[in-house]
C-alpha cells in the first residue's frame, strides 16, 4: 500500500466515535498520583481487546506499571510508546466550574469540540492516541513486520505526599534491562507538545532552604540576629546569579539556563524574625552537568555575607533519575525517526509539525542515558493548561493524534510486504 494510499484509509477509517469514548473512558478513572491502579486496569483491558497481551506488576506495594506487545511478523526494529497514568490532584476543581457541566474532572464533557478534564492532556490523550492508532492500522489491515510495544507507568508528577520520584519509570527501565521487557529501538514519551516533536528536555532541582537566626522582642531587636534580613540579602544574591544564567549560553530549543525562587515563608510575630524559608527551582538547558549546577548554586548560597549568628541548611526534595533533581537531555534534532514522525504529523492535518524542546522535565532521561533508546515527546494536548482548571484537549488535534502516529508505525515498524526501518539512522 502507498503512502498515499494509507493516509486515505486511515482517514476514511477511522471511528472517531470510538477514539473519543477511549479517551473519555480514560478520563474517567481518577488516577492521582498514588492511585493510578485502577487507570491501570483500564488500560490492561484495552489493550488486551487489540492483542497485546498485557502484563503488569508492582512498582511500589499495590501501584502497578503495565505493558504489552505487538510482535511483528520479521525481525524488524521495536517502536515502544511511554506514558504516565498519574495526574495530578483535583483539589478546588468542582468549586471552580460549580454548576457547569466541566464540575466534575473526570466526566470528561465535550464542550465547543474540546474533551475536558483532568488529565485530558496530561497525557491520556497520549495515551489513547497511541492505543487507538494500533487499533486504526488493525481495521485498515496493516501488518507490521517490526514491533510496537508500550509501557504505561506511574509516579511521575509531583505534589502529592512521598510520591512522585519517577518509582515507575525506574521500574521500567530495570525490566528492560534484565530483559523482562524488549528494549526499544526508538521511543515516544507521549507528554503534550500539540503534536510537534520535541528532541530536548530541560533538566532541573528544586532547593530548600532554611535559614536561622535569633528571634527577639521587637522593643530590643539589638538582642536578635534577623533571619528575614539575612533572607534578602540571599535573594539578592540569587536573582544576580539568574541574571548572569540569563545572559550565559542557551541552546538552540529551550533556551537559557535559569534560577527562579518559588516560595518565602518568614516572620508573623511582633520580633525580630528567627527563621525563614524559600523554595526555588534552577533550570537546566542540555549539556549541562546537575553536580556542577549544584556546586555553582551552592556557591552561590555560601558567598553571601551573613551576619553573625545566621545559619542555613539546604535539601533537594525532587530527586529522579538524579539524586538532586532531573538531567536535561537531548537526541539528534536531525535523527531520522524523530525527523520521520514531525513528517507524519504535518502529512495528516494542515499544521506543520515543528523539531522543538520540552520547557518541562519528564522520564525520558531514563530512557535515553539508562537503557540507550532514542527517545522524543509527542502527543496531543497543550502542556500550558496541564495542571490546571481548564485542562482539555482539541477533539481535531486528538483524532489527528491518532492517524500521526497510525502512519509513523507502519513506517518506522513496516509493514509485511514492506520492511522500512528508521532506527539507527537507516531509512
Amino acid at each position: 500500500m502507498s503512502d498515499f494510499g494509507l493516509i486515505a484509509k486511515l482517514e476514511a477509517q477511522q471511528d472517531a466515535g470510538a477514539d473519543i469514548e477511549l479517551l473519555r473512558g480514560a478520563i474517567g478513572c481518577e488516577s492521582v498520583t498514588g492511585n493510578e491502579g485502577h487507570f491501570v486496569d483500564f488500560l490492561m483491558s484495552e489493550m488486551t481487546q487489540i492483542g497485546l497481551k498485557p502484563a503488569s506488576g508492582d512498582f511500589l506495594p499495590d501501584r502497578p506499571n503495565t505493558w504489552g506487545a505487538r510482535v511483528g511478523t520479521t525481525d524488524g526494529p521495536n517502536l515502544m510508546f511511554v506514558g504516565h497514568t498519574d495526574t495530578v490532584h483535583v483539589r478546588g476543581w468542582a468549586e471552580h466550574w460549580k454548576g457547569q457541566p466541566q464540575e466534575d474532572p473526570f466526566s470528561a464533557p465535550v464542550i465547543d469540540n474540546e474533551i475536558w478534564g483532568r488529565g485530558a492532556c496530561d497525557l491520556k490523550a497520549g495515551i489513547c492516541s497511541a492505543l487507538a492508532a494500533l487499533r486504526l492500522l488493525d481495521t485498515v489491515g496493516v501488518q507490521l513486520a517490526g514491533t510496537v510495544s508500550f509501557a504505561f507507568i506511574g509516579d511521575e508528577e509531583s505534589g502529592e505526599p512521598n510520591t512522585g520520584v519517577s518509582a515507575g519509570a525506574k521500574d521500567l527501565v530495570k525490566r528492560i534491562a534484565t530483559g523482562e521487557i524488549a528494549k526499544p529501538d526508538f521511543a515516544i514519551y507521549v507528554e503534550p507538545t500539540k503534536l510537534d516533536v520535541y528532541t530536548a528536555q530541560i533538566g532541573f532541582f528544586i532547593a530548600e532552604i532554611s535559614i536561622t537566626g535569633k528571634s527577639a522582642y521587637f522593643g530590643t531587636p539589638q538582642d536578635g540576629v534577623d533571619a528575614l534580613k539575612a533572607t534578602h540579602q540571599l535573594l539578592t544574591a540569587l536573582w544576580q546569579h539568574a541574571e548572569e544564567l540569563a545572559q550565559g549560553p542557551t541552546h538552540p530549543l529551550v533556551g537559557a539556563s535559569d534560577i527562579l525562587v518559588t516560595k518565602i515563608n518568614g516572620g508573623g510575630y511582633i520580633a525580630v524574625p528567627g527563621e525563614c524559608e524559600l523554595s526555588l527551582i534552577r533550570k537546566l538547558r542540555p549539556g549541562e552537568n546537575l553536580d556542577d549546577a549544584v556546586a555553582q548554586f551552592e556557591a552561590v548560597v555560601k558567598g553571601v555575607a551573613f551576619d553573625d549568628g545566621i545559619s542555613f541548611d539546604i535539601i533537594y526534595p525532587a530527586g529522579r533519575d538524579h539524586r538532586f533533581g532531573g538531567s536535561p537531555v537531548e537526541i539528534d534534532p536531525d535523527h531520522p525517526a524523530a525527523k520521520s514522525l514531525a513528517k507524519c504529523v504535518t502529512e495528516v492535518r494542515e499544521a506543520t509539525a515543528e523539531i522543538g524542546g520540552a520547557p518541562y522535565w519528564s522520564e525520558s532521561p531514563f530512557l535515553v542515558n539508562e537503557i540507550g533508546c532514542p527517545t522524543v515527546y509527542c502527543a496531543p494536548g497543550d502542556i500550558s493548561i496541564a495542571h490546571t482548571f481548564e485542562e482539555r484537549v482539541a477533539v481535531s488535534e486528538y483524532l489527528a493524534g491518532v492517524r500521526a502516529f497510525a502512519l509513523f508505525i507502519a513506517r518506522f515498524c513496516g509493514t509485511k510486504t514492506e520492511s522500512t526501518k528508521l532506527n539507527g539512522g537507516n531509512q
